[in-house]
């Protein structure tokens, strides 16, 4: 009891010290979980999104309101890709699809550089697009085909 007095106070004591602020937006590790210890950065209340940091690559997760890992997008200075995790089809302009059924996008991650969009589709599944911050079209058009 005692010692985990000892290390909540120590967690309250850093965090009031900016301790810690760093880790607020990017983790190191996680990538995959459908939990992550990780900020929710997630623009949308129907999707979770997570954002992890490692070696100047940023890796966006997008998961679903239960924890489902839907998939995810590496962001290096040169390229903007999706990893082969989670359950949906993956789209970037790098990495071009044929448009989806439903193209009605909802947004669920903007951090000024890169945005993420979540389309569902009649059969249950999704397409996650990944667009630069400078895509001023539908993302639909900036990640088709």
């Amino acid at each position: 009891m005692r010692n985990t007095t000892r290390t909540l106070l120590a967690s309250f004591v850093a965090v009031a010290l900016g301790i810690g602020a760093a880790h607020a937006q990017t983790a190191m590790s996680g990538l995959g979980q459908s939990w992550p210890n990780a900020t929710d950065v997630s623009t949308s209340p129907r999707y979770h999104v997570y954002v992890f940091e490692r070696s100047g690559t940023r890796y966006i997760q997008v998961n679903d309101a239960s924890g489902a890992v839907r998939g995810a997008f590496a962001r290096t200075p040169y390229r903007l890709t999706g990893l082969p995790i989670g359950t949906d089809s993956l789209a970037t302009p790098d990495e071009r699809l044929p448009a989806p059924v439903s193209t009605a996008v909802e947004p669920v991650y903007d951090d000024g550089t890169v945005m993420v969009f979540v389309a569902p589709q009649p059969d249950g599944t999704a397409r996650l697009m990944a667009v630069p911050a400078d895509c001023k079209n539908d993302p639909v058009e900036c990640t088709g085909r």
